[in-house]
C-alpha cells in the first residue's frame, strides 16, 4: 500500500483511471487532455500528478513543478472520505461552496455546467477509492 498522493499511489491511480470506462472513455470522447495536480490546501505545491490525453493518463507520479490545468486540495480526512465513499453532485457543491474542495487551478464552475466533465469528474473520486493506500 501506498500513501495518499505519493508517486506509487499516483501511478496506480492512473492505471485505474485508464481501466475505468466511465472516466477515461467518456473523456476521451470530448478530446480531454488536461495535466491535474492533487494535495492538501496547507502545502505549497500539489503532491500528486496525472497528465491526461484524449482522456488517458499518460504520465503519473509525484508532482515535479508540471504547469497544471487543475490542482485540486482538501484536507487528508476528506481526500479519505471521498475515496471511501465517493462523492456525488450535491456533495461535490456542498464541499466546494464550504471550501472543503479547493480549485487552486481550473475552472470549478465551467467544470460542473458541462455534463461530460462533471460525470467523469465525479467518477475519478470513485476510482480513487479503489488504490489501496496506508
Amino acid at each position: 500500500m501506498s500513501s495518499l498522493f505519493s508517486q506509487e499511489w499516483m501511478i496506480e491511480f492512473g492505471t485505474a483511471w485508464n481501466g475505468e470506462p466511465d472516466l477515461a472513455n467518456a473523456l476521451a470522447k470530448i478530446n480531454f487532455n488536461s495535466a491535474i495536480g492533487y494535495g492538501y490546501p496547507d502545502e505549497d505545491a500539489p503532491r500528486g500528478f496525472i497528465n491526461v490525453e484524449n482522456g488517458v493518463v499518460t504520465m503519473a507520479g509525484a508532482y515535479g513543478g508540471q504547469e497544471l490545468n487543475w490542482d485540486l486540495r482538501a484536507s487528508a480526512a476528506d481526500w479519505e472520505k471521498w475515496c471511501s465513499k465517493g462523492i456525488g453532485m450535491m456533495a461535490l457543491g456542498v464541499a466546494y461552496t464550504r471550501c472543503k474542495l479547493k480549485f487552486q487551478v481550473g475552472d470549478y464552475g465551467a467544470m460542473v455546467k458541462n455534463p461530460a466533465m462533471a460525470g467523469p469528474f465525479i467518477k475519478s473520486f470513485t476510482v480513487m477509492g479503489r488504490v489501496a493506500r496506508s
